[in-house]
């Protein structure tokens, strides 16, 4: 099995919508990391696992947006791994060399850490 990680720094603004009082739910921005890791058992003509441009093109279309406009629903740290993993999944569901999504960690402050893993 073959395995590749790309990990983008990416800046944004979020309001998150919660029940109970939060500074969170003012408007405010983060550095958000991202790691993604993906996975294959083969390698495509090119010999990858895919093209970390592919990676880097997904997760950049976050960078310097308000992701209450990208994502539907509470546009939390978990929430933007998922999405960020579905947008990926629909691009290598076409690959003939059936690479798969491992995870995706979206890091928002140095002690809050997200991971999705479909």
């Amino acid at each position: 099995m073959y395995s590749i990680k790309k990990t983008i720094t990416i800046s944004g603004s979020h309001c998150l919508m919660l029940p109970y009082d939060s500074p969170c739910e003012n408007l405010h921005g983060h550095n958000w990391r991202v790691t993604v890791e993906i996975e294959s058992a083969k390698l495509d003509k090119n010999d990858m696992v895919l093209d970390f441009t592919v990676i880097k093109d997904v997760v950049k279309s976050y960078d310097h947006k308000h992701v209450n406009d990208l994502i539907d629903g509470n546009p939390t740290a978990e929430l933007m791994a998922h999405d960020i993993a579905a947008r990926l999944k629909e691009i290598i569901d076409y690959m003939d060399h059936r690479p798969v999504v491992v995870s995706v960690t979206v890091q928002e402050t140095e002690g809050n850490v997200a991971c999705y893993t479909p």
